[in-house]
């Protein structure tokens, strides 16, 4: 079977898995594309991904009790779960759940930084920088724009992003019109633009431990 799945549903729905595998990826909506291509380039039809909505970001307090819904629904299907989420506003409490639970996630405080390199993030201390990826940059309104209520008060721009200097595209794929929207929401925020292209970073040679027999 073939996933197929807009943003929209990545977003609000997730994805559910195919059920052939005997590895079963859990992963953020947000990373699906990523993690299908990276899956379907290396033959790795062991592994099975199910996404939960990508929107949980925007509740991070949220994440952890789905994560732990659904290594509840599927621990008896799968001979090994992974969580292809880093810690994502959870504050560790993903770290010591997935801890709990005997299963390991990805390493690092978020996806831009595993997409960057964890260590590279970290030694470059980007702190002045909005960080955006490729599902970011598609779903800018939706899980920046509106969250913080821009689209009903623009005057409220300044409060939230006036000690930002840069929005920080990172690219995951070579996309000029994905380019050009990135550029397009850094002049909207008043920052300057720097498109850096990651590639899958750290997230491909971890699903690359995974997927090791």
């Amino acid at each position: 079977m073939t996933h197929t799945a807009d943003d929209a549903t990545l977003a609000t729905t997730g994805l559910a898995p195919d059920g052939d595998g005997q590895i079963l990826l859990l992963a953020c909506g947000a990373l699906a594309r990523e993690i299908l291509d990276i899956k379907a380039r290396n033959g790795w039809d062991h592994l099975d991904l199910t996404c939960l909505p990508a929107i949980l970001h925007v509740h991070p307090e949220r994440i952890t009790d789905a994560v732990r819904d659904a290594v509840a629904k599927h621990k008896d299907q799968y001979a090994k779960i992974y969580v292809v989420y880093a810690d994502c506003g959870t504050g560790g409490l993903l770290q010591a759940a997935c801890a709990e639970l005997g299963v390991e996630m990805v390493q690092g405080p978020h996806c831009y930084a595993f997409f960057d390199g964890v260590q590279a993030f970290e030694d470059r201390g980007e702190v002045t920088s909005f960080f955006l990826t490729d599902f970011l940059v598609r779903q800018f309104d939706s899980f920046v724009w509106k969250p913080l209520g821009l689209d009903r008060h623009p005057e409220l721009l300044s409060m939230y992003f006036g000690n930002y200097e840069a929005l920080v595209y990172l690219a995951q794929t070579h996309d000029p019109a994905l380019v050009e929207m990135a550029r397009a929401h850094a002049e909207r925020m008043g920052l300057r633009f720097e498109h850096r292209q990651t590639g899958y970073g750290d997230l491909e040679t971890t699903l690359e431990g995974w997927a090791a027999p």
